[in-house]
C-alpha cells in the first residue's frame, strides 16, 4: 500500500481514535515510516506503539512537509485551535480526513483552504477492528483519493459513503453514538434482573454475554435483525410477551426515534457553534 503514498500520512491526534487508526494501519500494511504522528503528548500504550514500529512523533507541526492524508483525529472542542497550525501540511496532492463531529466542509475548509476533504464518522468499536463508518468527500477528491481514503477507514471495519454531507450528521446519531445506546441496554437488562432477585454481578454478567452473543449472531447470520428475532419468539412463549412490551404503540421504536433525532439535532447544533 505504501507505494501508493507520495508523502506521508499525517495523524493529528494520538487518543483512542487515532490510537485505533494507527494500529490499523500498521497491520493491513502501511510501513511505520510511512506515517507521522502529531502530538504533544501521547498516552503510553500509543507512545509504545509508535516507538516500537518507526512511526515518526511530532510534539508539535514540522515544516517542510506536505501530507498525502492529513488525518483529524482531535475532539470538535479543540479543532479552532488546532487548525490553524496546520495550513503548511496541505498541498496540492493532499486530502484531509475529519473524524470530528459536527465540524462541517465549511468550517475545516475556512481554516485549512478549499481542498480536498473527507468528513468521516467512525465509532468506538474501531478500537477492536469492529467499527463502522459513514463518509462523505466533498467535490475535490479525486476517484484515487477516496479509494485511499476508503483503505485507510475500512481497517476498524466497513466504511458506508453517504450521499450528502447532512447525511453525516444522521450517521454519527445512529451509529457514532450507537455504542453507547447498547451499553446503555446491558445496564437496563441488568438492573431489571437485579429487580428480579438476581445477584446484581450475575445479572450484569448475563446481561453482559448476552448482548455481546446476540450482537455476534447479527454478525456472522446472512439473516436480517427482523428474522433472527422471529427464530427466537415462540408464540405465547416468554420472548413473545416481552416484545410485546418493547414492541407497543409506546415501546421501543419510539423512544429511539426521540433519542436518536436529539442526538442528531446535537450535531447540527455543533456544526453551528
Amino acid at each position: 500500500m505504501s507505494a501508493a503514498l507520495s508523502g506521508p500520512i499525517v495523524l493529528v491526534g494520538a487518543g483512542n481514535m487515532g490510537g485505533a487508526m494507527l494500529g490499523g494501519w500498521l497491520k493491513s500494511g502501511f510501513k511505520g515510516g510511512d506515517v507521522l504522528v502529531v502530538d504533544p503528548g501521547p498516552p503510553p500504550a500509543m507512545a509504545k506503539l509508535i516507538a516500537d514500529n518507526g512511526v515518526r512523533l511530532a510534539t508539535s507541526v514540522p515544516e517542510g512537509i506536505k501530507a498525502d492524508v492529513l488525518f483529524l483525529a482531535v475532539k470538535p472542542q479543540i479543532m479552532d485551535a488546532a487548525l490553524p497550525p496546520l495550513t503548511g501540511l496541505v498541498g496540492p496532492r493532499t486530502v484531509i480526513v475529519s473524524v470530528a463531529a459536527g465540524r462541517t466542509l465549511g468550517f475545516i475548509e475556512s481554516y485549512l483552504g478549499e481542498t480536498a476533504i473527507v468528513r468521516a464518522m467512525p465509532n468506538t468499536p474501531a478500537l477492536i477492528g469492529r467499527g463502522v463508518t459513514g463518509a462523505f468527500p466533498n467535490a475535490r477528491v479525486t476517484e484515487a483519493q477516496r479509494a485511499l481514503v476508503h483503505d485507510l477507514l475500512k481497517v476498524s471495519g466497513p466504511v458506508e459513503w453517504v450521499s450528502s454531507e447532512a447525511d453525516i450528521d444522521a450517521v454519527t446519531a445512529l451509529s457514532g453514538s450507537g455504542p453507547a445506546y447498547v451499553f446503555y441496554l446491558v445496564e437496563c437488562m441488568a438492573e431489571a434482573g437485579r429487580k428480579l432477585g438476581l445477584e446484581a454481578d450475575l445479572a450484569m454478567r448475563l446481561a453482559r454475554e448476552t448482548v455481546a452473543g446476540a450482537g455476534e449472531l447479527l454478525h456472522q447470520s446472512p439473516d436480517d435483525a427482523a428474522r433472527l428475532r422471529q427464530n427466537v419468539t415462540s408464540p405465547g412463549g416468554t420472548t413473545a410477551a416481552a416484545l410485546a412490551v418493547l414492541m407497543a404503540e409506546n415501546g421501543m421504536q419510539p423512544l429511539f426515534d426521540k433519542a436518536i433525532a436529539a442526538a442528531r439535532m446535537r450535531a447540527e447544533e455543533l456544526a453551528g457553534s
